[in-house]
């Protein structure tokens, strides 16, 4: 009996792989049998990121005055 191990995808690369789906420039089963992973994944990286996008900018690093 052999064993199979699940495949373990870094962050960058999950994020890799979601930007090109929202992208579009490629249907998600391209990008997922490139990426080596299965389409429902690829579509759960890309929901999640686009869920997550606003988190980056929504931390407030000081008041940004206009220089004249």
């Amino acid at each position: 009996m052999t064993v199979t191990k699940r495949k373990v995808f870094t962050g960058e690369f999950k994020a890799k792989v979601a930007l090109e789906a929202i992208r579009g420039l490629k249907t998600v089963n391209e990008i997922a049998q490139d990426a080596g992973a299965h389409p429902t994944q690829v579509s759960q990286w890309k929901k999640e990121l686009q869920a997550q996008a606003s988190h980056v900018f929504s931390t407030k690093r000081g008041i940004m005055t206009p220089t004249i």
